[in-house]
């Protein structure tokens, strides 16, 4: 059976979705090149799994659950514009995340530490949580990736808005010319017992 391209995200609002479409249009310039995420793709990714055999999917999502324990929603905020890996050599754009984040990152260790159980290694980099808007292709010259990187610094995301965060989702990755198409596999929902 063919494998499955899978990460581990908590899913956004529409309304939010919307709010970030509109923000990418204010930082759309003529150029670099810049590939946008489609307004209705935005996540927020803890953990990317890649290629997974379809009988590891139960295991998964029993990984999923145990790491939801003691974990009840929280709330995070929309915050400050970005590039990794820096305003110089600009690769991703993307918009940081505020709010509870002690609680999403306790989270995202009991993931961690889960899924190294039944295989999947630790990343090496630390988390920093961030909605990717952009990204930009390897034909982009020096320069322009400089110029945008400062131009994105320097913008404003003037999105107020909180995020409730109740549940992670295991999606489905599909990458197609046009992009990726995204499919929730299973949704696991915070501990409600607290």
């Amino acid at each position: 059976m063919e494998k499955i391209r899978t990460f581990i995200a908590i899913e956004l609002p529409g309304d939010l979705k919307l709010e970030l479409g509109r923000l990418q249009e204010k930082l759309k310039v003529d150029k670099p090149r810049v590939k946008w995420v489609s307004p209705e793709s935005i996540h927020l990714t803890l953990k990317f799994l890649g290629d997974v055999e379809p009988s590891m999917i139960s295991s998964i999502r029993q990984v999923m659950t145990e790491a939801v324990q003691g974990i009840q929603h929280f709330d995070l905020r929309v915050q400050q514009l970005g590039v990794f890996p820096s305003p110089e050599r600009a690769q991703v754009v993307w918009v940081g995340l505020g709010g509870d984040l002690e609680s999403l990152n306790r989270l995202c260790r009991q993931l961690e530490d889960n899924l190294a159980k039944i295989g999947f290694p630790a990343e090496k980099h630390g988390f920093t949580p961030h909605l990717t808007l952009a990204r930009l292709g390897d034909e982009v010259l020096p320069d322009e990736r400089r110029y945008f990187g400062e131009f994105i610094t320097k913008s404003h995301a003037d999105i107020n808005y909180d995020i409730r965060a109740s549940a992670l989702s295991l999606m489905k990755s599909q990458l197609t010319r046009e992009g990726a198409i995204y499919t929730r596999l299973s949704l696991v929902e915070f501990d409600k017992k607290l």
